[in-house]
């Protein structure tokens, strides 16, 4: 319990005492119902509910419950999608109290691949047919991303949820939409979801960024669209190995590589091998870890450029792989190799700051890991400043990754002046 909350950014000091209250009876506040019912279904391998447990059924748990499923019914996936959003965007209290669920990303997965198997004239790329709705949707995407990438995902986010659910989810409940206008519609709604569920994992809502990847996926599906599906399996895996569930965040990423073999996309896959060595990394496994760097490698050399690829990899590059792969030495304990690549993605990324401020974190902490403190400290200072006017709580998470790793030099001046300077951003460390 405490360790699931810890990664959420929750801090309880739950105890024996308090399972012996829970038995007796007693509800926890908040989302401790919640966190007991992930803790228990990690252990049975299969998604629990509070409700499953004995706990009171909360307000509005429905929508919250069905948006962790993966719907054969896609007018389903709709009505949850646009209710969601619809909740998202009056913040009711209890989407405060959503937590990341790492056992409900294993069934949609398992339907991903079904559907994969099943669809054998699938296209490796959705068609899209322009005019009409299907322009104006793409030109709402554009301007999204471009915002997202300028100035983070707490900032974009409402737009993106309050136009997915009050206007595209709408259009794809109409009857009459022409057959290929509406299933490049459902690619774009699932661009959107999953975009929706990026921007929720900046802002730190982890578990409403899982449900809108997994309502995004389901959509994917009735679209065709393999890359995109790909890319949404991509985010799923960063997700799970981000919250400490590598394992997970292999699984996802390996069927995100299945998915891509046949998409056509090299960059798509690139990434996806990019993912696994992530989760591999975080296993401590390093030859897997390798393997799979190597293999991204290899996908990123096939690649014929970003104008041959979908449009949805094109803000991949070799810069991206250099930023991934400098995550993975640093987990592998490689500093060397991760202040190469960190340093490289730094330099490359004067454009994107959330990118910038992320590998400069890794940065010092490569530093760090090589005794180079007062290098890490000013690396770290730097990247303080490059959150001015980004909201993005995974460049937060990288700096306090960081800072966790100074715990045991926090008597030192440098380091002290480092937590006064951090504080207002990073909030008061646990230590």
């Amino acid at each position: 319990m405490n360790e699931l909350g810890a990664r959420q950014g929750k801090i309880t000091r739950y105890d024996k005492a308090s399972v012996t209250r829970w038995v007796q009876g007693m509800t926890p506040k908040g989302e401790s119902p919640q966190f007991i019912a992930e803790a228990i279904g990690s252990f049975l391998g299969r998604p629990v509910s509070p409700t499953d447990l004995g706990f009171p059924q909360q307000a509005q748990r429905p929508v919250v419950a069905r948006a962790l499923t993966y719907r054969e019914d896609v007018g389903e996936t709709l009505h949850t999608l646009a209710e969601l959003g619809s909740t998202d965007i009056s913040r009711r209290s209890l989407l405060g109290a959503v937590p990341f669920v790492a056992s409900a990303l294993m069934d949609p997965q398992r339907q991903w691949l079904l559907w994969l198997l099943e669809d054998e004239q699938a296209p490796h790329l959705a068609a899209v047919a322009g005019g009409g709705p299907v322009e104006q949707v793409e030109a709402m995407i554009d301007m999204f991303d471009l915002m997202d990438n300028r100035f983070g995902g707490g900032n974009v986010r409402p737009s993106i949820v309050g136009y997915l659910s009050t206007q595209l989810t709408p259009m794809l409940q109409q009857r009459g939409l022409p057959a290929n206008q509406r299933r490049t519609l459902y690619v774009y709604a699932a661009k959107l979801a999953a975009t929706a569920g990026w921007c929720s994992y900046d802002t730190a809502d982890y578990g409403l960024a899982e449900r809108y990847m997994i309502q995004a996926l389901r959509l994917c599906a009735e679209g065709g669209d393999r890359v995109l599906g790909g890319q949404i399996l991509a985010g799923m895996s960063h997700l799970a190995t981000s919250l400490g569930n590598p394992a997970e965040g292999v699984a996802l990423a390996r069927a995100g590589i299945a998915t891509a073999k046949s998409s056509g996309s090299p960059l798509g896959l690139m990434r996806l091998h990019a993912m696994a060595a992530r989760g591999y990394a975080m296993l401590g496994d390093s030859r897997q870890a390798t393997a799979s760097l190597v293999a991204a490698g290899a996908a990123l050399e096939r690649s014929r450029g970003p104008a041959e690829e979908s449009s949805w990899v094109r803000f991949l590059d070799h810069h991206y792989l250099e930023a991934e792969a400098a995550l993975v030495h640093r987990d592998l304990g490689e500093p060397a190799e991760a202040e190469r690549l960190a340093a490289a993605s730094v330099k490359a990324n004067t454009d994107r700051r959330r990118r910038q401020a992320i590998s400069s974190s890794v940065l010092a902490t490569a530093l760090l890991q090589q005794e180079r403190l007062d290098e890490a400290v000013g690396t770290a200072s730097s990247a303080l400043d490059l959150l001015s006017g980004v909201h993005s709580e995974r460049s937060v998470q990288a700096l306090r990754d960081f800072r966790t790793r100074l715990t045991p030099r926090r008597n030192e001046a440098i380091v002290r002046d480092f937590e006064r300077k951090a504080r207002p951003i990073l909030g008061v460390s646990a230590s």
